[in-house]
Order: C-alpha cells, then sequence, then structure tokens
C-alpha cells in the first residue's frame, strides 16, 4: 500500500508561501496562504477557483473547517459550514459557507499557532505564543482559558469526544482534561521541539512528531506505544486516517504511509525541491490526503496497492478506479474498471464488494462479468460481510443487503440516525444469524437484532449491559440460532460471553479472559482467538464452556507472541488459519484441526464421527471441548465418557446422579439446566410443574437465600427449612445474620 502523489498546477508566485488545507467534502478543499486568498481546489482536477480576499493586514497561520459529518461525501462533496482562520496578529475570523465574515476576534498576544473547531462543532481552542490556551464558543464567545504557561504551544488538538484537548509546549507533550478539578498528564515527549500532533477519532492513540526527526505513537497515559528510526530530517506534520487505520506523516520531500501501530507501508521522497510538508490532511472517506509544501505548492495523493485476501481470492486496488481481482487456486485474475473513484472494499464468502461514491457493486467470484449494482448509497463508511447477507452503514443508517443486493433489513434503534456517522468497525458485528451494534450514547448498551425472517428481535431490538462502557465486540460467524454468541471487550481489557438464543429474554454474562486486546470469530467453527500484550488466546469452546470455569480452563490454550514482535494486530482467522500482522510482515498459525472438525460434526450431529475424532487426537483440549458440546445437547452419555477422559471426576457423578432421575421429569431437565449454567431456567421449571420444595432446595444449593426466602414465603411452605439452612450456613461460617429479609422473620 502507497501514495500516489501530484502537485498542484499553480505556480508557486500564485499561491505565495506554505498554504493551509482542509478538505471540505470528498472533492472539495480550501487553501489559504499568505497571498491572502482563498482557494478552493477539485482533488480530482488538482485546479482552483478562488472563493475570497482576506484582510490586508491579515496573515494567516492556520485554517480549519467544520464540516458536518452528514454533508460529507457525495460526487464532490458539500461546502464547509464555517471556516476557521488564525492570523499572526492574534486574531482569528470565522467564514460561512457563502464567503461571508462573520466574526473577528482578537484571541492572543502575538500569533495563533492553532485554532482547531471540536468535533462535536459546538466549540474551538485557539493556541498562540503567549502559552495560552483558549477555549470559545462557535460564536467566538470566550468560555475559558484552559492553559496559560510561559513558552510558545506549537500544537494543540481535541480529543474525540471534546472532553480533554493535548497540546505540546517545547519537547513536552501534555493531555488536559476539561472536567473540572481533573488532573492534568505531563511528559517528555521528543529530544528537540515536538512540532505536530494528532489523535486518533476513534481510539485512544496520539501520534507527535518532532526535531528529533522521529514520531511516536502514544496512548492517553502518556506510555510510548511506538518510536520510530530518526529519519533525515525533522517530521513536520502528521494526520491519522478517519478510521484510525492509517498515519500520514509528512517531513522534508518526504511522505510516509503508515500502520496505526507505527509501522511503515511505504515511504515516498521526491526528486523535486517541494520543500517541508506542512498540515497533512486526510480526506473524509480516508482514500485521499493534501497537504501545503514549503515551496508554496499543493501536494495531492491518493492510496493505491490496497490488498485484500480471503481463501483462494486476492484483491488489489492498482488505481482511482481500477481493481484487480485474483483467484490463487485457478491463477485468473480480472481487471474491474469502474466509472467513479474506489472508496471501500470487502472480499470474503466468494464476493468482492466495492462503494463508489454514488454505488455500491456485489461481485460473485463465480460471475465476475455480472455485478450486482446497488445505487444510491453514498458515504458508506463500513462493510462488514457474513455468511448470509453483509452490512453497509452510511451517515443516516445501517442497511442488510443479501448477496443478491436485496434489501434485507433496516435495523433501527433509540437514537440510531444521529449516531451512525461516529460508528466504527468494532462497534458493529455480522453474525450468521444475528447483528449486534454498540450504543455510541450509552457505551455500555448493545443492541441485538435478527435476521431471520419473521424473528422477534427484527422490529424490536434486545438489549445486553455491561457494567463498564465496551470498547469492541464480535458475533460468532457460525452455527445455528441456539449456538450463537456474542464476545465484547470493555475499558479495563476484560473479555465477556453473552448466548443470543433465539426468544431468550435476558442474556447471561460470563468472564472469560482479561487484558485482552482485540478479538476474532473463526470463519467455520465457534472457535475464538484474542490477542494479549505479549500471547495470544485461543478459547476452543467459549460458548459452552463459559458457565464452567473448570471447563474454559481445560478448553483455553494461551501460546507466546513475542516472536512475532511488537504491536500484533489480528487480520483474519478463515478455516483453521490464523492470519497475525506485525511490522507490515503476515505470520500464519494453526488452531488445532481436530477441534475444528470436532465443531463441524456436532453442528451435523454426527456424535460418533466426533468421539472417533477425539480418540483419535487423544488430548485433554478435545475432550473437553466435546463435554462441553454434548452437555449443552443433552446427550450425557457422550459427555460422560469426555468427562472421563478428561479426568473430571465431579462432574461424571453429577451425570450419573441425573440419569438415575426418572426421564424426562422436572428435576432432570432442572438439574441439566443447572449442569449448563441455567440456574433461572431450573427454578422456572420446578415451578410451574408445581415442585415448590423441590425449587426451594435448588435456590439453597445455588445459595440464593433471598430468593429461597421469597418463593417459601409466596407459597407458605418450608421457611422453617429456608431459616434452619441458613443457620448452618451461617454457623458453618462463623458470621451472625445482616440480611434484612431474614432478621425481619425473627
Amino acid at each position: 500500500m502507497k501514495f500516489k502523489t501530484n502537485f498542484s498546477k499553480e505556480s508557486v508566485q500564485k499561491l505565495g508561501n506554505v498554504p493551509y488545507v482542509h478538505w471540505s467534502g470528498a472533492e472539495e478543499i480550501y487553501s489559504c496562504s499568505t497571498d491572502r486568498n482563498l482557494l478552493k481546489w477539485t482533488a480530482n482536477t488538482r485546479e482552483s477557483v478562488q472563493v475570497a480576499s482576506l484582510p490586508e493586514d491579515f496573515h494567516p497561520t492556520d485554517l480549519h473547517l467544520l464540516v458536518l459529518k452528514a454533508n460529507v461525501g457525495g460526487h464532490g462533496g458539500k461546502s464547509a459550514d464555517s471556516l476557521l482562520i488564525a492570523s499572526n496578529d492574534g486574531r482569528f475570523i470565522i467564514i460561512n459557507k457563502n464567503a461571508r465574515l462573520e466574526r473577528t476576534i482578537s484571541a492572543h498576544t502575538g500569533a495563533i499557532t492553532v485554532a482547531r473547531w471540536s468535533p462535536d462543532g459546538s466549540a474551538l481552542l485557539t493556541a498562540g505564543e503567549d502559552g495560552i490556551v483558549k477555549i470559545w464558543s462557535r460564536t467566538g464567545m470566550l468560555r475559558s482559558t484552559v492553559i496559560q504557561n510561559e513558552g510558545p504551544i506549537r500544537c494543540a488538538r481535541w480529543s474525540p469526544n471534546s472532553t480533554a484537548i493535548t497540546y505540546t509546549q517545547g519537547s513536552l507533550m501534555a493531555i488536559k482534561p476539561l472536567v473540572a478539578n481533573s488532573k492534568m498528564s505531563k511528559w517528555k515527549a521528543h529530544d528537540g521541539l515536538v512540532l505536530c500532533v494528532a489523535w486518533a477519532n476513534h481510539s485512544n492513540l496520539l501520534v507527535s512528531g518532532g526535531e528529533d526527526c522521529r514520531y511516536k505513537v502514544w496512548d492517553v497515559q502518556g506510555s510510548n506505544l511506538y518510536t520510530s528510526f530518526p529519519d533525515e530530517n525533522p517530521i513536520t506534520s502528521i494526520d491519522i486516517s478517519p478510521e484510525g487505520d492509517l498515519l500520514a506523516i509528512g517531513g522534508f520531500n518526504m511522505l510516509k504511509l503508515c500502520h496505526y501501530s507505527g509501522w511503515s507501508y511505504s515511504t515516498c521522497r521526491f526528486p523535486q525541491n517541494v520543500g517541508s510538508l506542512y498540515g497533512l490532511n486526510w480526506s473524509p472517506d480516508g482514500t485521499q490526503i493534501v497537504a501545503g509544501c514549503g515551496n508554496g505548492a499543493l501536494l495531492f495523493g491518493h492510496i493505491i496497492d490496497r490488498q485484500l485476501m480471503s481463501r483462494n481470492l486476492k484483491a488489489t486496488a492498482v488505481g482511482r478506479r481500477t481493481i484487480i481481482l485474483q483467484d490463487i487456486l485457478t491463477k485468473t485474475s480480472d481487471t474491474l474498471e469502474f466509472s467513479d473513484r474506489v472508496i471501500r472494499m470487502a472480499l470474503g464468502y466468494g464476493h468482492l464488494l466495492v462503494t463508489t461514491p454514488n454505488q455500491l457493486h456485489i461481485f460473485n467470484e463465480n460471475y465476475i462479468n455480472t455485478p450486482v449494482i446497488v445505487d444510491g448509497r453514498t458515504d458508506v463508511h463500513i462493510l462488514s460481510l457474513g455468511v448470509k447477507n453483509f452490512v453497509a452503514v452510511d451517515v443516516s443508517a445501517i442497511y442488510i443487503y443479501t448477496y443478491t443486493g436485496r434489501l434485507h433489513l433496516t435495523p433501527k434503534f433509540p437514537g440510531s440516525s444521529t449516531q451512525m456517522p461516529n460508528l466504527t468497525e468494532k462497534c458493529i458485528s455480522l453474525g450468521a444469524n444475528v447483528l449486534a451494534v454498540r450504543d455510541f450514547a450509552d457505551q455500555t448498551v448493545i443492541y441485538i437484532f435478527d435476521l431471520l425472517p419473521g424473528a422477534t428481535r427484527q422490529d424490536e431490538a434486545s438489549v445486553i449491559r455491561s457494567k463498564s462502557p465496551i470498547t469492541e465486540i464480535s458475533v460468532c460467524r457460525s452455527g445455528g440460532m441456539d449456538n450463537q454468541y456474542l464476545v465484547f471487550i470493555d475499558t479495563h481489557r476484560d473479555l465477556y460471553i453473552a448466548s443470543l438464543r433465539s426468544g431468550a429474554e435476558n442474556f447471561p454474562i460470563h468472564k472469560i479472559g482479561t487484558q485482552v486486546l482485540s478479538v476474532m470469530w473463526g470463519s467455520d467453527a465457534n472457535i475464538l482467538v484474542g490477542l494479549h500484550d505479549a500471547c495470544y488466546t485461543i478459547w476452543y469452546c467459549p460458548g459452552e464452556a463459559c458457565t464452567d470455569p473448570t471447563l474454559i480452563g481445560l478448553t483455553t490454550l494461551t501460546y507466546d507472541s513475542t516472536e512475532f514482535g511488537k504491536s500484533v494486530t489480528l487480520e483474519s482467522f478463515e478455516g483453521c488459519q490464523i492470519g497475525l500482522k506485525s511490522s507490515g510482515a503476515l505470520f500464519t498459525i494453526s488452531v488445532k484441526i481436530y477441534c475444528n472438525l470436532l465443531h463441524k460434526f456436532v453442528q451435523d450431529s454426527l456424535w460418533s464421527q466426533a468421539i472417533k475424532v477425539c480418540r483419535l487426537g487423544q488430548t485433554p483440549v478435545l475432550w473437553a471441548t466435546l463435554a462441553a458440546m454434548a452437555t449443552k445437547k443433552n446427550q450425557l452419555r457422550i459427555s460422560e465418557e469426555a468427562y472421563a477422559r478428561a479426568l473430571q471426576i465431579d462432574k461424571i457423578h453429577y451425570l450419573q446422579h441425573i440419569e438415575n432421575l426418572p426421564a424426562s421429569c422436572a428435576e432432570q431437565m432442572a438439574e441439566h439446566s443447572i449442569l449448563n449454567g441455567r440456574q433461572t431456567e431450573a427454578e422456572i421449571c420446578l415451578l410451574h410443574n408445581k415442585k415448590i420444595d423441590e425449587a426451594i432446595a435448588l435456590c439453597i444449593r445455588m445459595h440464593n437465600w433471598s430468593r429461597a426466602l421469597e418463593i417459601a414465603e409466596k407459597h407458605q411452605t418450608n421457611l422453617d427449612f429456608v431459616l434452619k439452612e441458613r443457620q448452618k450456613y451461617l454457623k458453618a461460617l462463623n458470621k451472625s445474620e445482616m440480611d434484612p429479609k431474614f432478621l425481619s422473620i425473627k
């Protein structure tokens, strides 16, 4: 992957000195420089028209546009709502989209070095050579003076949620929360001056560049995640793509494209003397960049050689409108030409999806020459593929399509229309029969939609609530409706799993991992892989084993990943092959093929073949996986043998106890629910069959004393038995009664 670059056609004399630039839409760019002309450029033709002339005593030092996300995209984009331009005499001006001057504010003593709109558009910040950072309202009213320091402030940026700012002063970098009485963090970032900084829109990553010729990646605690090798010249500009997956790094006669973790895809060094790059800026769709050059020209660039691979298919975008699709098995290739530039691609399940500014193209690997074209889908910023459907997300809604181009579902939830521009790939997950979406306003909420026709959760979504904000969600990609699972990672890096059984009113949540950075489900089986800081973990049976910590331990294997290097990322998990990427190198690791086969046999109810696989493999992981899946499918005989091979003697005794109960009686069904961790279901089963005494005994076994007392009082039976057992329990623990419900009875 690399940039293909071009320069503006106008001469250096016309543009003046270094231009300050910013995107207004998918194809429009505004620029201004010391010649005081405000120009509007077309990225495709690299031609400009003059929009306005700034006052004669106004010499620009920075420019930023407030562009509503609903207006981004289309065939050339929309005009920006407001342009914010700073000057070297301490003033800033606000110009509307009609080039009319709305405000002129004297803000600082000396030059303003930074002027930036907040991401939500409700405020703006200015920082200057006087060492002061100020927050202003959208209309130019001073709200607060955030920072007052000695020495000029070179850079400042908003946090993605507009609740904090980062700024640089000399070699120091700081993060200042805007909440009252909050603590500011400050650290030394570079050996020389920090010249540029960027804050990712959808992650807690910051990137800085300095006079020491290095760029560095940081988290919000100030921990250094990556430090580059020194370049030949200082790093003068940095920007992070809107999706947060790419970095653009600019220096003297140099442009670098990098992964968000820091390692470089490619470096472009210009033979002509264009000078240093300033104001490096990604387009809203994340496919193009623009920068002002030290010689006064504008640099335009777009990404080429972007590659996707899935099983036997490989897609490469070799130009703005050209994709080459290769079949590795048949050694054939097809060149796909489009009438407009390619914005997004997705490859998987035998299909290639391509979005252009106004269309969505669906290619089947067997019918490449006859694609299905969906018109009217603009501003698509998320494409996610599933076995039967795919999801496309634009700035207004979520759309679920079949691969024939038929619109299957448009799921909605409270506030969904306003949240779509902020939705990221980690906040939406498409499974075999389920769609999960994390709420952007309340990040502890996940909405669940069924994709099967006539399902109950299509019109009204079910809700899963977490105790902590959620950073990533993922739904399994195989299995039936009774075998669907969702995993999510919260801000504490804890990994949780929930069963999405059809018809369930609530979703029990179980914790199965800690310090997890990212996860991915297998394409053919419900096997899960997760990355940690220095290792990776494979859960061979997370859904069925999550209710039993012993089973989770038996069916989980952890391996060291330091041999792959630092900043390892998950790229794919297809079949038995897991793709990991580190520093640009792709590594392939394999899961146990016997476990993969075991999942397929159990899914098809081929129990004899499943047992043969376990007897052939003869590993504790295989037997424990079979035991967990057989227990859930009520195959007690197979479970007993599997537990015996896994040396789980206590579970064998429990299974024998269940088998000795009368067949299909309420007690047996309740015990089976207990074995699968569904305590509420077991209690309901007993109560519906008028087994009151057994339900009370079950609650006591589970130490659910409040519920046992509630049932005894409601049905006026066994109250003395509950109190007697409660006293035995407290006496064994050497504790006194503290529960108000039991104290009130005495």
